[in-house]
């Protein structure tokens, strides 16, 4: 038997609230403060069928470059046969959520900004490269 090429096809689990999640949505979630040039993830609440993004779209990055009274318009890279186009959909709020991908560089560029600053100060100098994770140092056991 043939299976179906719905909208919604192959999203059970995709489109299914967790367990004890279920219920009405926050109000956090429309008093959600976005502007133009945010970065948000897409994360389609299934307990809201209005405004919902195609499931192609559910948990991508992407920024916003609209925003309107119930929705914001969010810039997606979504990859069509090998090659990466950028696409421009709108997605109502309730599907929307901040992105935290910025916070790890936003925090390392304070931090940077102290340490070069303290480094003028003292004049020493200082590395502010990123250090992939090093070898554990060397070490003899005693005998039991």
């Amino acid at each position: 038997m043939p299976h179906s090429f719905g909208v919604r096809a192959r999203t059970r689990h995709m489109f299914a609230k967790k367990f004890r999640q279920h219920g009405p949505i926050h109000l956090s979630q429309y008093l959600m403060k976005v502007k133009v040039g945010d970065y948000v993830d897409i994360f389609a609440d299934p307990s809201i069928h209005k405004g919902m993004p195609h499931k192609g779209y559910h948990g991508r990055t992407g920024i916003v470059f609209n925003v309107t009274k119930s929705a914001v318009g969010v810039r997606v890279n979504k990859l069509v046969n090998g090659r990466i186009i950028e696409k421009r959909i709108h997605v109502r709020i309730e599907h929307v959520r901040k992105s935290k991908c910025q916070q790890e560089i936003l925090r390392r560029k304070i931090s940077n900004e102290a340490a070069k600053k303290k480094a003028r100060e003292t004049g020493v100098k200082v590395n502010l490269k990123r250090q992939p994770k090093q070898p554990k140092e060397g070490y003899f056991l005693e005998n039991p």
